[in-house]
């Protein structure tokens, strides 16, 4: 079993709860506290025990009810309570998630911890689009881009560098899209290179906006976070290899129950490894 005061760091991976990792879902049925983000699907809440303690610590544009700096205290101070702590991530905990700030505070504390990883969205939001982020032939390296602060002289990105890559992947850009696209193509990335946006990949309010470098900002004017934007050839095989239908009954917000949704004690039973 967990030994007393321990810390997980857990990627609950995009959208469908399925995605999370086995290794995950043993932790979160241990677990006495789970410090979930926002974008965590509410099934998955449930596979931690009745007793344990679910604290919503996410972040929406605009609004942070939980500074990192109380995030990192919450984790540090749980764990001194000798208690069994998630900290429950969307995608995976290192690819803009602040997972390695955390580390580093559990780590000057001495409180002992673990890394979980698990299933980013700049993969999971394409393949769910029918877009291989490579393909040989198309496209032979990717690159992940934070999209936040694009439209921020402080970002200090190499847009003419970006511009010459395969293919493009940018998590929680979807409101400096145009910014996003006005540079790479000022930076000589031909107007003409395919481009979609997908939104709440993996999930039944998935939606898919494709287009140019040149046409993509006007075409995903409406869409709303959460959203990833890619761009490159690869873009063009979703005519192709296009697979997930998202089910139009879904309910109205995010997340929404998933098209083959996680049963009921689907792993109860399951073996416990111990650290």
């Amino acid at each position: 079993m967990f030994r007393s005061g321990f810390v997980s760091i857990v990627g609950a991976g995009p959208g469908d709860p399925e995605l999370i990792t086995v290794r995950g879902l043993k932790r979160l049925q241990q677990a006495d506290v789970v410090a979930y983000d926002r974008l965590v699907h509410p099934d998955l809440l449930d596979e931690a025990p009745l007793y344990a303690e679910r604290i919503n610590v996410g972040k929406a544009p605009g609004r942070q009810p939980y500074s990192q700096e109380a995030i990192n205290a919450l984790l540090i101070g749980e764990a001194r309570c000798r208690r069994r702590v998630v900290r429950l991530k969307g995608g995976d905990p290192f690819v803009f998630g602040r997972g390695g700030e955390e580390c580093q505070a559990l780590a000057a504390a001495g409180i002992p911890f673990e890394v979980v990883p698990g299933v980013t969205s700049a993969i999971a939001a394409p393949a769910y689009a029918g877009i291989p982020v490579t393909q040989r032939q198309v496209a032979r390296s990717f690159t992940v881009v934070t999209g936040h602060t694009a439209g921020h002289a402080a970002a200090d990105l190499d847009w003419g560098a970006l511009a010459r890559l395969d293919t493009l992947v940018f998590l929680m850009g979807v409101g400096n899209l145009p910014e996003i696209s006005r540079q790479l193509l000022a930076h000589g990335r031909p107007p003409a290179t395919p481009a979609a946006v997908v939104r709440c990949g993996a999930t039944d309010l998935q939606e898919v906006v494709q287009g140019t470098l040149a046409t993509i900002s006007d075409a995903a004017a409406h869409v709303r976070p959460p959203a990833t934007i890619v761009i490159g050839p690869v873009v063009d095989l979703r005519r192709e290899i296009a697979w997930f239908e998202p089910d139009a009954a879904a309910p109205a917000g995010f997340p929404a129950p998933m098209t083959t949704p996680l049963p009921a004690g689907l792993f109860a039973g399951v073996e416990v490894a111990t650290l």
